[in-house]
């Protein structure tokens, strides 16, 4: 009878802990449009670039709208094709991207808005990249070959017909609330200049307070990200939203931690109020059935987590445990009944999990998991600016 007593009680325990859950309080919330999905296509990096400009548009007081990611999507393949070409197959030639192929092509390319712009002249409602992707890439490869040991005047024109084909022509102007725009003109209508930006990172195989290539497959334009110690890079996270600016954040979401149900969060797993008291049994279990414990523990409510230093971050991108897996945009802080710190994530997979697109991310993973950030270069404390020379 005992024992029945105390497995009902721990039943209870359990039951009440996963009842409590996350309850979180708003502690500040910049305007953020509605959730978009990104369909089965690794576009988030267009996604969520795009999101942090439409927040950007708001706060410049230019109202809401809508912009088209497959425009950027479609654009942008047609570049990776050429550098592709041009180094003979050497950069990734893939779905995924980076934020600067949103925000340093805004000069070039402009934007178009969502509605006028689909991408999706191939039959299907959402997204769906692997046939486009399939052979896009054996066109571009092909070509690369050089099969007649120079290249055709012809090739191009072959890429952009199969381009044309999927996403759709690329219109040249168009008429958008009642006025005619190019997709230049339109961007510019909107306040949205490539030079008001600015990305940054933090790791220390590089010098800090300078800016260099971060190395990473999706970095196919080589671009720059200024370098930050782990702890003034947090600095500007804060320093950006509690001054109405939301942040571009490209992050690793292959993490325990980071739930399909709107957590993110680095659980301590050596932690005894994480792993339970029979230690010598939490050692011995095989790492899978430590890492379900470990996602089951986080979901249910707010754990101990890691504490991040730069080390750990380093350790992680060199042993490529933390890769560029996902781009999201930050746009508020929050904490938890505990008084635990999350940043705001708006995600690109739809009205999904328990917060409906939204994610709350741990203060521990956002310094653990963060790869490299877009801002607006205003949104920088004032110091930090001044140490990396950007006005």
């Amino acid at each position: 009878m005992r024992k029945l007593f105390v497995l009902s009680a721990l039943v209870l325990m359990a039951i009440m802990g996963n009842a409590q859950g996350y309850q979180f309080s708003v502690v500040k919330e910049n305007p953020i449009t509605s959730i978009k999905n990104q369909g089965s296509s690794g576009t988030c990096w267009s996604y969520s670039g795009l999101a942090f400009l439409e927040s950007e548009i708001i706060r410049m007081g230019k109202g809401e709208h809508d912009l088209s990611a497959m425009y950027v999507v479609r654009r942008n393949y047609a570049d990776k094709a050429d550098k592709y070409v041009r180094t003979s197959g050497n950069i990734n030639f893939a779905q995924g991207g980076s934020f600067a192929d949103v925000v340093e092509t805004l000069d070039t390319y402009g934007v178009i808005p969502m509605d006028l712009y689909t991408g999706l002249n191939y039959g299907e409602k959402l997204n769906n990249h692997g046939e486009l992707e399939a052979g896009i890439s054996g066109y571009v490869k092909g070509i690369s070959e050089k099969k007649s040991r120079r290249l055709s005047t012809a090739w191009v024109n072959g890429l952009n017909g199969l381009l044309d084909a999927y996403f759709g022509d690329v219109p040249a102007e168009f008429e958008y609330q009642g006025k005619k725009y190019t997709p230049q003109s339109l961007a510019e209508s909107l306040g949205l200049k490539s030079s008001d930006y600015i990305s940054l990172t933090s790791y220390t195989h590089h010098p800090f307070y300078a800016p260099f290539a971060l190395e990473i497959p999706d970095n196919w334009r080589w671009s720059l990200s200024y370098n930050l110690p782990i702890d003034e890079l947090m600095e500007v996270f804060d320093n950006a939203i509690n001054n109405g600016y939301t942040v571009a954040w490209a992050s690793d979401v292959s993490e325990v931690g980071f739930t399909r149900n709107g957590i993110a969060v680095m659980p301590d797993d050596e932690a005894p109020e994480n792993v339970g008291s029979d230690q010598a049994h939490w050692l011995g279990l095989p790492q899978g059935e430590k890492n379900n414990r470990l996602k089951s523990k986080a979901e249910a409510g707010p754990v101990k987590e890691k504490v991040i230093t730069q080390k750990m971050r380093q350790i992680a991108f060199d042993n490529q445990e933390t890769t560029d897996d996902h781009g999201m945009q930050i746009y508020g802080i929050a904490k938890d009944q505990n008084g635990g710190k999350y940043y705001m994530v708006k995600n690109s997979w739809g009205e999904t999990g328990a917060y409906k697109g939204i994610w709350y991310a741990s203060e521990s993973f956002v310094k653990y998991k963060t790869m490299s950030i877009v801002i607006h270069k205003d949104a920088l404390p004032k110091a930090i600016a001044k140490k990396l020379g950007v006005k």
